[in-house]
Formats: C-alpha cells, sequence, structure tokens
C-alpha cells in the first residue's frame, strides 16, 4: 500500500515521540533544547499532513486511523515527561490521557463502524489551549537553564505561569470530555459494550 504524503509526516511525528522523550529527560540543555525543536517540528507536520489532505483530497481510513492516535500520542507523552520533571502536576495529566485515551479509542471504534463523530468547538479550544501550554512549558525549561528558579529547582504549582494554564486545560478537558460523552452517548455505550464482549 502507497503512504500518502499526509500519512508519512503522521508516521514521522509518532517517531520523533520517543527521541523527544528521550531528549527532555537528559534535563541538560542542549538536549532539552533539541527535544523543544523536534516538538516543534512534529507540532508543524501535525497542522501540515492535515491541512495538505483536506487541500489536495487525499484523505484516507489509515490517515483517519493514525492522525488522532499520533496526536494523542505526542501530547500525552509530552505532558507525561514534564510530569516526571516536576512541572505539571500529575493528576492533571492523569486527568488528561484518561479522557483523550477513551475518545481516541471511541473515534477508531466510530470509524470502523461508520459512524460520525461529534465535536464540539469547545474540544478544538482544549487541543489549541494544550499546544499553547506545552510551548509555554517548553520555554520555560529553556530559559530555566540560564535563569534558575528560587531554589534552584522548579516544582509544579498551582497558582503560577505554568499552574493556571494547566489548570485552564484540564478544565476544558474535564468540560469537553462531558459534552463529548454525552453528544456521542449512543456510539459510546455500543463501544463499551463491544469492550465487555472481548
Amino acid at each position: 500500500m502507497r503512504l500518502t504524503i499526509p500519512n508519512q509526516l503522521t508516521i514521522l511525528r509518532i517517531l520523533l515521540t520517543p527521541l523527544f522523550i528521550f531528549l527532555i529527560l537528559k534535563t541538560k540543555p542542549f538536549e532539552q533544547m533539541l527535544a523543544s525543536a523536534i516538538f516543534t517540528i512534529a507540532a508543524i507536520t501535525d497542522w501540515y499532513d492535515g491541512w495538505y489532505a483536506r487541500k489536495f483530497g487525499v484523505i484516507t481510513r489509515l490517515g483517519q486511523f493514525m492522525d488522532p492516535l499520533a496526536d494523542k500520542v505526542l501530547v500525552t507523552s509530552a505532558l507525561v515527561a514534564f510530569a516526571i520533571l516536576d512541572y505539571v502536576m500529575p493528576w492533571m495529566v492523569w486527568v488528561i490521557a484518561i479522557r483523550d485515551g477513551i475518545i481516541t479509542a471511541n473515534r477508531i471504534f466510530a470509524l470502523q463502524v461508520g459512524k460520525p463523530i461529534i465535536t464540539h468547538v469547545l474540544a478544538k479550544w482544549k487541543t489549541f489551549a494544550q499546544m499553547i501550554t506545552i510551548f509555554l512549558i517548553l520555554i520555560v525549561i529553556n530559559i530555566h537553564h540560564y535563569f534558575p528558579p528560587e531554589g534552584g529547582k522548579y516544582t509544579a504549582q498551582y497558582l503560577d505561569y505554568i499552574g493556571i494554564p494547566m489548570l485552564i486545560v484540564t478544565a476544558l478537558t474535564v468540560i469537553s470530555g462531558a459534552i463529548y460523552f454525552y453528544e456521542n452517548r449512543e456510539l459510546l455505550l455500543n463501544f463499551l459494550r463491544k469492550i465487555v464482549r472481548l
């Protein structure tokens, strides 16, 4: 099967994710700067492959399956790394990961059974807020190499320049997830029934 350009970019994004994780957790200035560049490249491929697929009409079932999966793997991996580095609260990452994992699995199921997915506008704002917050944290991580925080090490807070955006992202995640579950409740119930029967 011939891979389209969007599908190739999606696969590239998946391959870049473990490299990003490896480098960001090294905690060295050069490695974390390189990790930030890799995440930026991966994020650009996310935007570009979607634009290219729509522009030139090369939307495929493989792309519909892989693209949301690659996005969630990239974003969740970044947030997990930030929790390990103590830049975000772990419980927030759990909330985001569980919500996104269930919805991604349900989307794949919907694709298999040919059912449309209802996506609320708030979910798009959630995704936008996630990406902005991740880039903000990457910037802060790199700045801290040259201007260390008080005490020499940053620890996750609720009401600072990282904590507040993460609270917003978590709130958007919960609210948009609740709306998604309600609007797609029939599809979700069918998905859960299928899992129970496995």
